[in-house]
């Protein structure tokens, strides 16, 4: 089930997480993409390792890479896990602050 008809922009994305109580920030980006600067309160999950996630169920996943490709296919893989999923796209349309 997605929570938004199309994807948002990030910052949209972004904005809807933050208000979501309990909701989670995964970055799917490779550990040293990760390491260079990411979203604060993103959790670094590679796309690789998503089949180790141990989320409940109704945790809502905001998820986002560097282009929004990755995202995109880890969203696929989330939800065909019954997870709720919503691609934010790419960490590249983001001008805020970053955490290194």
């Amino acid at each position: 089930m997605s929570l938004f008809s199309r994807r948002p922009s990030f910052q949209q994305g972004l904005e809807t997480f933050r208000k979501m109580p309990g909701a989670v920030l995964l970055d799917v980006r490779t550990p040293e993409e990760f390491a260079a600067g990411h979203v604060p309160e993103a959790v670094n999950v590679p796309l690789d390792a998503l089949g180790r996630i141990d989320y409940q169920w109704d945790t809502p996943l905001f998820v986002y890479c560097h282009s929004g490709a990755r995202s995109g296919r880890a969203c696929m893989l989330l939800e065909e896990k019954g997870y709720r999923a919503v691609n934010i796209g790419g960490i590249a349309g983001y001008n805020g602050r970053l955490d290194r």
